[in-house]
């Protein structure tokens, strides 16, 4: 068989296969062709041996509508610097401006963009240092209709309904604005994602409403509304949420990540389902930067390299429901991201401040993207 590209002799680590070993991948026609060893008769060869190839890296919280929005950042610098292939956006556009995300940064770029749809007509509207509005304080915009009939018009791009409720960003609306997402959802057949900040509302009126494979972003933030008690215990409103199949995501930002929070979850079993970064302007210089530096962070928690590759692979691809990402599969779509697992001395920073000496940290070494070679730009 003919191949147009091999990856040869890295170190495989594809969860979605139970595959953790030195091996050599084929794309094909824009697709994962075969998985072996001494695979041959390619148009490149690119020699990985030493690096991690993985299947194509999937952020599912940024923001990335540059230019439309003010917390978007350009979605092809954020791909680049974090090999990731597959960005998600979180709800920046809603049903008033999603027309303009599709056209003039969906469709044009060279990295996959999908999106949430905000449940607010205009999305995240006003969203930088200087100015901060909740887009879910006033429900003269919260418009299910309108949601459902722009979700329905861009199916091919929309994954789901973002609704962000909390003091921030529902303010006296209080869970209301999920209600309504939720609503919206229901009618599309699509899953939610729902962002709580600090209170009210809180856990107690969000967590019981989510449904089966939707997912709490943000799900390792400082107190309050944190899931941990003070003397480090996980709250039963979110064990029970787990249980019911609610995904939890990280969603790290510039103020929904803590240390003291994550090391409580992980000590009593409860990691996260999904890792994100959820880059914008104000954390793409810290303390998020990007997908990359929040992965280091967990695996440098104790999280296993599977682990946390499964994380940012199969399973916010079955979240969004596109199967075919995710994988190295033979036949998948043909995205995988190369990378280099650096030991030494590294810092990191939470969003409360807390710094911690981290032992290693994954730095990009390329990407492929529909079966095409793309470097990287650590």
């Amino acid at each position: 068989m003919s191949f147009d590209l091999i990856l040869k002799g890295g170190r495989v680590v594809d969860p979605s296969q139970n595959i953790d070993a030195v091996r050599d991948v084929a794309f094909a026609d824009g697709k994962v062709a075969a998985i072996g060893e001494g695979l041959s008769g390619a148009k490149a060869t690119r020699d990985v041996k030493g690096r991690i190839v993985a299947p194509g890296l999937i952020d599912i919280h940024t923001h990335v509508y540059w230019g439309g929005t003010s917390l978007g950042v350009d979605p092809v610098a954020v791909a680049l610097r974090s090999a990731v292939t597959t960005l998600i956006d979180a709800g920046s556009a809603g049903a008033g401006n999603f027309p303009g995300f599709r056209r003039h940064i969906i469709e044009p770029s060279p990295i996959r963009i999908l999106a949430y749809l905000n449940i607010s007509f205009p999305g995240i509207f006003a969203f930088s240092k200087p100015v901060m509005v909740g887009e879910s304080t006033d429900i003269r915009l919260l418009e299910p209709n309108e949601c459902v009939r722009v979700a329905r018009e861009n199916r091919d791009l929309v994954v789901g309904v973002k609704v962000r409720v909390g003091g921030v960003a529902s303010g006296p609306n209080g869970a209301t604005p999920l209600y309504l997402a939720l609503d919206a959802a229901d009618e599309l057949g699509m899953p939610v994602m729902a962002h709580l900040d600090r209170l009210p509302p809180t856990r107690h009126e969000v967590l019981p409403h989510l449904r089966a494979g939707d997912v709490l972003t943000h799900c390792f933030r400082p107190f309050p509304n944190a899931p941990v008690t003070g003397d480090g215990r996980m709250r039963a409103e979110v064990l029970e949420a787990r249980a019911r199949g609610v995904l939890f995501d990280i969603g790290h930002g510039g103020g929904s990540f803590a240390f003291r929070t994550a090391r409580a979850a992980l000590a009593h079993g409860f990691p996260p389902d999904i890792i994100s970064s959820d880059v914008h302007t104000l954390s793409i210089d810290g303390p998020a930067f990007d997908q990359l530096v929040t992965m280091s962070k967990l695996l440098c928690l104790g999280m296993g390299l599977g682990d946390v590759v499964r994380a940012s692979t199969e399973t916010p691809a079955r979240a969004i429901r596109r199967p075919e990402l995710g994988t190295l599969k033979p036949g998948s779509v043909g995205d995988a991201s190369v990378l280099d697992l650096v030991g030494g001395e590294f810092d990191y920073v939470d969003v409360v401040g807390e710094a911690v000496k981290g032992d290693k940290r994954l730095f990009p070494a390329g990407m492929v993207v529909g079966g095409k070679w793309m470097d990287a730009q650590a």
